[in-house]
């Protein structure tokens, strides 16, 4: 299968949009075409890798590493991807619990599996790719853990200062020399900003060669797109129903993962975007107008994004905003809302959310009432709450259990470098690392 730009460039490779993460005219990398599937297709699938293979071997059409798809998926799926059933008075209520990995975190599953792909195609220790990623708080963390130690690859995590929870802010800055952490005076939009400044810079790329993970790396988005298969399969499966989603969304790239999926043919049903108080994309669906602007900082400060980079995605896939709000929904949750729910949260469910998850759960409480009553529902957890705990446990009450995968990574020794939120920063950093 071959993969295009955005903005027109390709086609390229599965392996070269891999390895370059952004397109060389500034645009996001989609295949050339959605393969189609029916339920059917998957009866013969009962678990996530497997489900996995079925869906991902298109797009591994040509590329060196589909003789070794089964072992990437294996090595990306090495823990357990769960739905919980809640009590609910109306429908069938579930909790995808997307946190069981190393990291605590959802975006452990494409850094792993990109990592895994990556490593295949990469060896060259002497002229390691250099992987860019710019963080609001999960993502680095996941990629770094991904990539640490690995021969012919080299991590720069940008972050920014005072904006994430300390425990997030650790488990960026705690992994071996081939990790440099980046302690950035700015906003993740600032972090983005440069990334993407260093990727199209032609010096700098002469002297690094540079990939992405963020969501911008249509890597990170590929097995991300299996679990909401799995999970509505399943779900269909039992039912007959297919169930609807509400996905905590900063960068667009986990609910961007779920659209596609739906346009793959997979039983799901609405689909509906769960924000924080960055109203950008509740914002587009009103008025038309694509307006990004400066991130705010919230209390789900993953999500802090004023300019979701995987809109560019949404609209050449779907259509501009017209289109988009007749497909989906979207809830801007603001911070009172958000402390309100994770109480709440704690009360009818008997566990503690993190601030990213209990936005999934005030939308799913604020749906239309015909709405609610159409469908059954499942909401995403993206975040373990003990990775916020000072705004979790003063909420509830109570301490929030450390995972033991998260207790290892605070265990370790951190350090990063504080830089200014500039491109000539940045390749100082990396070139002093």
């Amino acid at each position: 299968m071959q993969y295009f730009s955005t903005r027109g460039d390709g086609p390229v490779s599965l392996d070269d949009a891999l390895q370059k993460g952004i397109a060389d005219d500034g645009g996001l990398f989609l295949p050339q075409q959605l393969p189609t599937f029916e339920p059917t297709d998957f009866d013969n699938a009962d678990s996530i890798p497997q489900v996995a293979a079925v869906l991902l071997r298109p797009f591994f059409v040509g590329s060196v590493l589909a003789d070794e798809l089964e072992e990437i998926l294996a090595e990306t799926f090495s823990f357990p991807i769960p739905s919980t059933p809640l009590p609910s008075a109306g429908r069938e209520l579930e909790l995808l619990e997307l946190y069981h990995g190393p990291t605590a975190a959802f975006k452990d599953v494409g850094a792993g599996f990109l990592a895994a792909c990556l490593s295949r195609l990469e060896s060259d220790e002497d002229s390691p790719l250099t992987i860019l990623v710019a963080t609001s708080g999960d993502t680095g963390g996941a990629v770094a853990a991904a990539f640490d130690a690995r021969p012919g690859m080299r991590v720069v995590v940008l972050f920014p200062e005072g904006r994430v929870s300390d425990r997030q802010a650790h488990q960026l800055c705690c992994w071996s020399d081939n990790v440099v952490s980046l302690k950035v005076q700015g906003s993740f939009d600032d972090c983005q900003a440069m990334v993407k400044a260093a990727m199209a810079d032609p010096d700098l790329s002469a002297v690094h060669r540079f990939s992405s993970a963020n969501s911008i790396n249509i890597g990170r988005l590929l097995p991300q797109s299996t679990y909401y298969a799995d999970s509505s399969l399943r779900h269909y499966r039992r039912t007959g129903n297919k169930p609807g989603f509400i996905i905590p969304t900063g960068n667009l790239g986990n609910a961007f993962a779920c659209i596609m999926a739906r346009e793959m043919g997979l039983p799901i049903g609405p689909v509906i975007l769960a924000t924080n108080a960055n109203r950008t994309i509740a914002d587009y669906f009103e008025t038309l107008k694509w307006l990004p602007r400066a991130s705010l900082q919230t209390l789900a400060s993953a999500m802090d994004v004023g300019d979701p980079s995987n809109m560019e995605r949404l609209r050449k896939l779907v259509g501009e905003a017209d289109v988009l709000r007749e497909q989906l929904g979207v809830l801007s949750v603001s911070d009172a809302e958000i402390e309100t729910s994770i109480r709440q949260d704690y009360s009818e469910f008997g566990f503690a959310t993190c601030p990213h998850t209990a936005t999934a759960t005030h939308t799913w409480r604020h749906l239309d009432d015909k709405v609610a009553s159409a469908h059954d529902w499942i909401l995403v957890g993206t975040a373990h709450p003990a990775k916020f705990e000072t705004i979790v446990e003063p909420i509830i009450g109570e301490i929030v259990p450390l995972p033991p995968e998260l207790a290892e990574i605070l265990a370790r020794p951190a350090h990063a470098v504080t830089i200014k939120p500039d491109l000539k920063s940045l390749a100082t950093a990396i070139g002093d690392a």
